[in-house]
């Protein structure tokens, strides 16, 4: 099943509750890669004139990009798949220790009905990296969850100031089809 037919499930639009909680959250700034796993959100950032997408060459350079966004009093979101988190350790550790508030929300892959196995290592150990660099990790895999989910991360990373990962799962987004 491709990732647009479960968007649509149980009749919810789940990247348009995360866009509305990002905005309640007074989240200024995106950052992405061009992905498919996250298109619907991405265009509704875009479309939204509140919520600056800024378009990366690199996962690493978001986090980054993140740190200063807050530095300089704005908060913001990385949007990336689980493949670009291997990218992003070493940059993680500018996040632990300055203690900057982070959010990101990941489109697994290398999980449910994946047939691309290059996605499969890094889609297979993207909460254990997160975790071993004190990052928290909140995972939703239903339509159903995801509000709450969203929620509960956004909470954390901006009220309570604790570095948070959301894991969108494959079988919540779909697998490619290719």
């Amino acid at each position: 099943m491709s990732g647009s037919a479960r968007i649509q499930d149980a009749g919810r639009d789940w990247p348009g509750e995360i866009f509305a909680l990002l905005e309640s959250y007074v989240v200024r700034q995106a950052r992405c890669d061009p992905d498919g796993c996250h298109a619907h959100l991405i265009a509704k950032i875009q479309q939204s004139g509140k919520i600056r997408a800024i378009t990366l060459t690199t996962e690493e350079e978001g986090v980054a990009l993140s740190a200063g966004a807050w530095i300089g009093g704005e908060r913001s979101v990385l949007l990336m798949q689980s493949s670009g988190v291997g990218n992003c350790v070493n940059m993680l550790s500018l996040i632990r220790i300055c203690r900057i508030p982070f959010l990101t929300i990941v489109a697994m892959r290398g999980e449910w009905g994946e047939v691309n196995p290059w996605q499969v290592p890094m889609g297979s150990t993207t909460q254990d990296v997160f975790e071993l660099m004190d990052v928290r990790v909140l995972r939703a895999n239903t339509p159903l969850e995801v509000e709450s989910v969203m929620k509960a991360a956004a909470a954390m990373a901006f009220d309570g100031g604790t570095p948070t990962a959301l894991l969108l799962s494959q079988r919540l987004i779909g697998a490619k089809a290719f």
